[in-house]
């Protein structure tokens, strides 16, 4: 193993890029808002702040009253719920046509743990929705099962970065990934050490110093108590005998797939999100202290009054003496109710409006669809922007097993992954069913385009090919050719009788 390089005035393997430094905290505020409420308690003050002379226990009885409403998490879910409304559609080869055999498979496991495309792409898009960025990388098991498979990394574990212009294009040539691996311990209580993958594009010069070719090559970083983090291995990985020309790595974000980091997506709702919870954190507080009536006597001896109650009498030997409730009276609690209801107002302005209540007067479709018209093409930007992050991790995947030079070379035909932007719930019905049919028959278009339009106005099913599907045409066809010469026979029969 050889020592960091810090220890000698050099940077340390561990630098974090200045971005991931500035965006850490809001990443970190969307996942304790996300979370929702034992998420944002546990925070403690750093989501509600003191009051002055509180002391610990009377902070956290504050805390404790409060609610969390859990709006964000809320939006999320249902912003995942319509995008996954559809099935995701994976092309090899071109639209609707059947999976080779090594992509089927791997559609089916795509990280060696059993998880799906469709539950990949389901919990990239949580992530993604929850801190705007993320990344994918795509290794070959070459022991083994011989296969591509795919490790996900969250925003906090891509700790730095370096782009660089190469051949015309700007392309990632160092990516540092945080992990953490088991080393030692039992099967019960196995021991963990972090881990840090550097992976970096390096050129290979020739004997005449012209650089001739570029190769990815990966080193893994271990943290040592004495040394601090210390190399422990450094391997070039090969493909088809042939250094890697590019980093296996695909970076996901809400608005694009290039390694700058963009806002939180749901930044301003998870503000709102946390006005709301310290404003019902004081009108619980208010309410505490302020709901229930304090009992007062004026004239009776000290110590002479016991319990309230209907069994309860109080005798007082003074003349004038009373008794009486002290009561809140005035306009202080309302503010906050106000307060509260308008965050709530404006939190579903913010999100999907799947927090709004039902309306109370009748809307037209087309006055609904003109309403929901924001929020659905920002969430259809959203997909394609992790349609096209998908696609470059599928061309990847194919690419290893292909014998084409670079990942591009895998072209948009030979691979799409597309993740629904339809958040309708209309398909195609009636005069629009008939009119593509006509469209058809009149040579306006393909039969293949006919059955994908078919298969995005829900008429045909999502995970049935083109070829499937004429398969069927033609066997039914066949069937009902045979039947009615069946019934064509026994007729001809009765008849001669």
């Amino acid at each position: 193993m050889r020592r960091i390089a810090a220890n000698i005035g050099l940077v340390p393997v561990n630098s974090q890029h200045a971005d991931y430094v500035a965006a850490l905290s809001g990443w970190q505020r969307a996942r304790d808002v996300v979370g929702g409420e034992d998420h944002v308690k546990a925070a403690g003050d750093k989501y509600l702040a003191r009051m002055d002379s509180q002391t610990e226990l009377d902070f956290q009885a504050y805390v404790q009253r409060a609610s969390f409403y859990n709006a964000t998490g809320r939006t999320i879910e249902g912003y995942v719920g319509l995008m996954f409304r559809r099935a995701p559609v994976a092309w090899e080869g071109g639209p609707g046509q059947a999976y080779s055999a090594p992509l089927a498979a791997f559609l089916c496991d795509v990280d060696m743990l059993g998880t799906s495309m469709l539950a990949y792409s389901r919990a990239l898009t949580w992530e993604i929705l929850t801190t705007g960025r993320g990344g994918t990388l795509v290794d070959w098991e070459d022991t083994m099962e011989q296969r591509a498979y795919l490790t996900y990394y969250p925003a906090e574990k891509i700790l730095n970065w370096r782009t660089e212009r190469v051949d015309g294009r700007s392309i990632a040539t160092l990516v540092v990934l945080s992990e953490t691996v088991e080393a030692g311990g039992d099967e019960f209580q196995p021991e963990t050490v972090e881990q840090l993958r550097v992976l970096r594009l390096v050129t290979a010069p020739a004997a005449d110093g012209a650089v001739t070719s570029r190769r990815c090559v990966v080193e893994l970083w271990r943290r040592d108590e004495k040394d601090g983090f210390v190399m422990v291995s450094s391997v070039t990985p090969l493909r088809r005998g042939l250094p890697l020309p590019g980093i296996p790595f695909v970076f996901h974000g809400a608005r694009h797939s290039r390694t700058d980091i963009a806002a939180v997506p749901l930044d301003d709702l998870i503000v709102l999100n946390l006005d709301h919870y310290r404003l019902n954190a004081d009108y619980k507080h208010g309410l505490h202290f302020t709901a229930l009536p304090t009992a007062w006597v004026s004239g009776f001896e000290r110590g002479s009054v016991g319990k309230i109650g209907s069994t309860a009498v109080w005798i007082s030997e003074q003349p004038g003496g009373s008794a009486g409730f002290l009561e809140f009276v005035g306009a202080g609690l309302t503010t906050f109710e106000s307060a509260m209801d308008r965050d709530e107002r404006m939190l579903s302005m913010l999100g999907t409006r799947l927090l709004e209540s039902e309306r109370k007067v009748s809307e037209t479709a087309t006055a609904i669809e003109l309403r929901q018209s924001g929020e659905q093409s920002v969430l259809a930007a959203m997909a394609n922007c992790l349609s096209e992050s998908l696609t470059q991790v599928l061309r990847w995947v194919i690419w290893w097993g292909s014998t084409e030079a670079m990942p591009d070379d895998v072209l948009r035909d030979q691979a799409l992954f597309q993740i629904n932007t339809d958040f309708g719930q209309r398909g195609l019905k009636g005069q629009d069913l008939q009119a593509v049919v006509q469209a058809w028959q009149a040579g306006a278009f393909s039969q293949d385009t006919m059955l994908e339009l078919f298969r995005g106005g829900e008429i045909l099913p999502a995970g049935r090919t083109n070829a499937e599907e004429q398969a069927l045409i033609v066997k039914e066809a066949a069937a009902r050719s045979a039947a009615a010469g069946s019934v064509g026979a026994g007729a001809g029969g009765a008849v001669g009788n």
